[in-house]
């Protein structure tokens, strides 16, 4: 049971990244780097999303 909660929060955290990412200004190529790290690296992705993407004024790797 808390491994489907656990997937579940983890599905939660990604599409809120996910939509952040679009909705910023980044370029396009940005925009696509992040989403597919993402969705390839759902946790470890969203996490280094969180620590450098939405705060530090541009969004790249």
């Amino acid at each position: 049971m808390e491994y489907g909660l656990l997937g579940l929060l983890v599905l939660v955290i990604d599409i809120y990244a996910i939509i952040q990412i679009l909705g910023s200004g980044a370029s396009t190529g940005a925009k696509l780097l992040w989403v597919l790290v993402i969705l390839l690296l759902p946790v470890l992705g969203a996490i280094v999303w969180l620590l450098a993407g939405p705060r530090g004024g541009r969004v790249g790797i």
